[in-house]
């Protein structure tokens, strides 16, 4: 854990109709001094995106060598691996071969647009690669919910997302930039 972090505490119940996986999740996140408000927040939807019981958060911005997300595999492999907004092109590459399936959730708006002019081609070479685009309208209403102890819901289905905290629903589409088909078949929706 990152010295003066903050500790955040989520109640996380995911109802994920598209996997059929349904559980609650009891997640403590330690908040880097430079972490935002939103990146904490993109860092719960992505983990209510891709959840299952060996999904955990990594050192992320207190280390180079670990993803903010990942899934390590009963025998050590790592299974998942998720950066958030803008890395280094040489830093997927590298993720890329190390992971079976290595996924980016952009929330950058503009700024993921220029990052993806700049990047797009080596980007593309990566078969392994999904890259999803999050609205900036939804990641500042995810923004806005972030205190230190949250309860929230997430309901799923059909590629759609429902973030819920007592009377405040959040809609979000995530819509793919680059899919990745691990039967050898990608495409390109970007």
């Amino acid at each position: 854990m990152a010295p003066n972090a903050t500790i955040y505490k989520v109640e996380l119940q995911i109802s994920d109709m598209d996997r059929n996986y349904y559980a609650t999740h009891a997640l403590t996140l330690a908040r880097h001094p430079s972490e935002t408000d939103e990146r904490m927040m993109i860092r719960v939807l992505a983990f209510a995106l891709y959840a299952d019981d060996r999904l955990e958060f990594g050192k992320g911005l207190s280390t180079d060598d670990e993803p903010d997300l990942w899934r390590r595999e009963m025998n050590g492999d790592i299974g998942l691996w998720i950066d958030l907004g803008h890395p280094d092109p040489a830093r997927v590459r590298k993720a890329c071969g190390r992971s079976r399936l290595v996924v980016l959730i952009n929330y950058g708006g503009r700024g993921g647009d220029i990052w993806w002019e700049k990047s797009a081609n080596e980007l593309r070479r990566s078969k392994n690669l999904t890259i999803l685009d999050i609205p900036v309208e939804a990641v500042d209403a995810l923004a806005a919910l972030a205190e230190r102890g949250l309860r929230l819901q997430c309901l799923i289905q059909d590629g759609h997302v429902q973030i819920l905290k007592d009377d405040t629903v959040i809609g979000i589409d995530p819509q793919p930039r680059l899919a990745a088909d691990l039967s050898g078949r990608w495409s390109n929706a970007g």
